[in-house]
Parts: C-alpha cells; sequence; structure tokens
C-alpha cells in the first residue's frame, strides 16, 4: 500500500513512517519541516518540502506519488500558541485539512486516517472519557482540531472518501521536542538531565493519560484496514498525575531535585483518561507499553541524545 503521511518529519509521524515501512508500505513524507526535522526523516522514504496550506504545490506532490491512503498529522499542536496566535492556528489545522481532503478527493485517495486530540472533549464530564462525550473545546487548538473532524465526515458522505479520525490522549516518546512540541515528559526529561529545575504549573494533581508513541503508531496501521468511518480513542485508560510522573522519573535518575511549582495555566485540563474498548473492538488494538516501560525507552532515548551532543 501507498501511504502518504503528513507531517511526516514530526514527532509522531516520523514513528509511523517509520513502522509503516517496517510493515513494507510505500511511504510519501509531506511536511514543511517548520516543527518536523530532517535527522527524523526515514531515507526509506519519498520526501517532499510542502506545507499543507500550499494547494498548488500539494496538489503536484498528490499527482505524481498515486497513493491509496493519508495518513493527516500535519498541525499547529500547541495550546498556547493556539491562544496567542488563533488566527495560525485555524490555517493550519482546519484550512490546511481542507486543503488536504481536495486533494484526497482529486487524485482518488481511498482513506484518510487524521489525527485528533482529546482536548476536543475540554472538561471531563465524566471519566473515563469515550467517544460519546460531548465535545466543548477550552482551547483554540481544541477547536481547531474538532472542526477538521466535521469536514472530514462531510467530504466522506459527499465524496465517498472513508476515514478514521483518532483522537489521541497524551502521546509521549522519542522524537519528542521539548522545545519545539513543549510535551511535560520531555520537558521534564531534558531539565533534570540539564541539572535544571522542571516548573510544574498547578499543584501537580492534574492528571493525564500518557500514550506511548509507538502505541499510537501501531493505530494508525491498524487503521489502514479497519474502523471505516469511525472516531476512536486512543489512550491507556489510566489516570497519571504530573507529580506521580515526575517522582517516577526522578526516581529512575537518581535525581532529588525539587520542581518549581507556578500558576495553573489557561486551558490546562484537570483530569484526563480515554477509554480505548473501542479501539480494541475495531482495531484490535489495545496499548502494549506500561508507562513505566515507555519513559524508561524514551528516557534512554534523550539520554543518547543528550550523550551525542556532549561528544559533537
Amino acid at each position: 500500500m501507498k501511504v502518504i503521511v503528513t507531517g511526516g518529519a514530526g514527532f509522531i509521524g516520523s514513528n509511523i513512517v517509520d513502522m509503516l515501512l517496517e510493515y513494507e508500505h510505500e511511504v510519501v513524507i509531506i511536511d514543511n519541516l517548520s516543527t518536523g526535522k530532517e535527522e527524523n526523516i526515514n531515507s526509506k522514504a519519498v520526501f517532499f518540502n510542502v506545507d499543507i496550506r500550499d494547494a498548488e504545490n500539494l496538489s503536484k506532490v498528490f499527482a505524481s506519488v498515486e497513493a491509496d491512503v493519508v495518513i493527516h498529522h500535519a498541525a499547529q499542536i500547541s495550546v498556547q500558541k493556539s491562544l496567542e496566535n488563533p488566527m495560525l492556528d485555524a490555517q493550519i489545522n482546519i484550512d490546511g485539512t481542507i486543503n488536504v481532503l481536495n486533494q484526497c478527493v482529486k487524485y482518488n485517495i481511498k482513506k484518510i486516517i487524521y489525527a485528533s486530540s482529546a482536548a476536543v472533549y475540554g472538561i471531563p464530564q465524566y471519566l473515563s472519557i469515550d467517544e460519546e462525550h460531548s465535545i466543548s473545546p477550552i482551547s483554540f487548538y481544541g477547536i481547531s482540531k474538532q472542526v477538521p473532524e466535521e469536514y472530514i465526515k462531510l467530504y466522506s458522505s459527499l465524496y465517498g472518501i472513508k476515514f478514521t479520525i483518532l483522537r489521541y490522549a497524551n502521546v509521549y516518546g522519542i522524537r519528542q521536542d521539548p522545545q519545539g512540541e513543549g510535551g511535560v515528559i520531555p520537558i521534564f526529561i531534558n531539565e533534570l538531565l540539564r541539572k535544571n529545575t522542571p516548573i510544574i504549573y498547578g499543584e501537580g494533581n492534574q492528571t493525564r493519560d500518557f500514550v506511548f508513541v509507538k502505541d499510537v503508531a501501531s493505530a494508525n496501521l491498524a487503521a489502514l484496514e479497519n474502523a471505516d468511518n469511525m472516531i476512536i480513542n486512543i489512550g491507556t485508560d489510566r489516570e497519571v498525575s504530573i507529580n506521580k510522573f515526575y517522582e517516577l522519573l526522578a526516581s529512575l535518575l537518581n535525581s532529588d531535585a525539587t520542581p518549581n511549582y507556578r500558576e495553573h495555566r489557561t486551558g490546562d485540563i484537570v483530569r484526563s483518561a480515554l477509554t480505548n474498548l473501542k479501539a480494541a473492538e475495531h482495531l484490535g488494538w489495545r496499548p502494549t507499553y506500561s508507562f513505566e516501560d515507555g519513559l524508561r525507552y524514551t528516557l534512554k532515548y534523550y539520554q543518547k541524545e543528550l550523550a551525542y551532543v556532549h561528544n559533537n
């Protein structure tokens, strides 16, 4: 199968590309390298440096590759940046997705797999959150991830394109950028490895459902031929508090550093956990990495990265 991965030089996208190639699919990466990195690009994939907002050049790529499926991960992913610049957030996440959908129609793409987010749910009315939970985002990012879901469903209805929408919990793992993408796990790892003091916003009792990136990649592969025209949560159904995560990380690093607690940030949700029953039923997917194992794997990656920087 030939698969286009938008954002395929980014954190999650590059891990998906690697797994697709491992299973002998042909892969085309579309990425403008605004947050993606050249070193993340698998040499076995075909790469195009194109912005998804650039309809003309996007069309040229689609015309040249004749793909079967699009896995759409190119996005603006920062809640804080969406609050600072909602226009840019909408241009990338909404307008960019419409551009991708137009190419899917024009070039007979059979299916699109879209990376959505638990941010679309807003403040949970109950836990664990299932796919029938009300949609009420509390950030512009949450809005800009949910609106494309509606476009995708209508494009499917009008033009017959199949889709699977995957709503991710908090994804972490190798290649997540502690600077550009701002996930709490790489930020804390980076700070402790550099002997700095991490910052915890709020009291640290807020919880997240942390799902390892390799599990997310396997969910995307499962969606290539399953769960047509469905919205599915991808999470572990386990709450981990920021304090608990910090304690585990500090223990793994033998660190006694005390975090610096700051005021709670606007747009942050207090508790979150996504049920994965629908994923198990329709994708045959369940997470295979525990949080502890995934954190150890991730920590080893960043330790190697820091050692490389120091030696070069």
